[in-house]
């Protein structure tokens, strides 16, 4: 699969992603892959529907097979965060009570610190259909909330948990900046192979007869190389749109590279010996 590396690190620590009463596998196996890829592995199920093991949450989850295998299943919520010693609880609703409502960021901030602090952390993710009840968020020591349209406020879970998720790795980056490649590097050019650019593609277009008519050719070539000079190239750019150039002055539509000519019309191949 696309962005796998087993040849690399694979991340598997933080806080337990607790799904309370899921309905489809398909759902649990697309939270579990999306805690594999912010490097979450803890997954517990609180009395899943359709049971467990379950066949669809492997086939969705992506080869996050380390999550899947590991998932523990409970009968009820309170043994499911029985070890824990801080538990968020999250709700796109408004709730009657005093907890503290977190954003996700300052929510990652305090898993990330109670983590490297050896505490059991946890995250309590409510049914497919009407989440959390009342009783279920009573047990979370904090709400967390995520600045969605007030209008349009449903997550699918799995969206909520890579919500999460995501919030959670930023929250043990030192540089928030950072990505894990680069683009290759390549030299800037200089000068003279911006100057061989010019003299081949005004050569090439001053063959076809592109500087029309003749008084304005000197404008022409001023507003050409205007474009062409706007930005830095590199060596390598510049080799592209030269062998561009050279590409559409030695071959034409009608006689395409790898064509063949027309034997009806006797028509004489151009020499391609040399470039224009």
């Amino acid at each position: 699969m696309a962005g796998t590396n087993s040849e690399r690190q694979l991340l598997a620590e933080g806080p337990a992603i607790i799904l309370v009463e899921p309905q489809m596998g398909e759902n649990i196996g697309m939270v579990a892959r999306a805690m594999a890829n912010f490097g979450l592995a803890e997954l517990r199920l609180v009395n899943p529907r359709d049971g467990w093991p379950n066949e669809k949450a492997l086939a969705t989850a992506s080869k996050a097979d380390h999550v899947i295998e590991a998932t523990k299943v409970y009968d009820t919520l309170e043994q499911a965060v029985a070890d824990l010693n801080f538990v968020y609880a999250t709700t796109a609703r408004e709730r009657d009570g005093y907890k503290p409502v977190r954003s996700p960021v300052i929510a990652a901030e305090t898993l990330r610190a109670r983590f490297r602090a050896g505490e059991g952390t946890g995250i309590l993710f409510g049914r497919e259909r009407w989440g959390l009840t009342n009783e279920e968020v009573a047990l979370a020591d904090e709400i967390v909330t995520f600045p969605v349209n007030p209008a349009f406020a449903s997550l699918n879970i799995a969206q909520a948990v890579l919500l999460m998720s995501y919030e959670w790795m930023k929250s043990g980056m030192e540089d928030l900046g950072a990505v894990p490649f680069q683009a290759m590097g390549q030299t800037p050019s200089t000068k003279d192979q911006l100057f061989g650019l010019f003299d081949q593609l005004e050569e090439a277009l001053d063959a076809r007869g592109y500087f029309h008519p003749a008084g304005k050719k000197p404008k022409m070539v001023d507003n050409l190389r205007a474009v062409l000079s706007r930005r830095a190239f590199t060596e390598q750019e510049i080799s592209v749109l030269r062998g561009v150039i050279s590409s559409l002055d030695r071959f034409s539509r009608k006689s395409p590279r790898g064509g063949r000519f027309p034997t009806a019309t006797k028509e004489t191949p151009p020499d391609d010996s040399a470039d224009a």
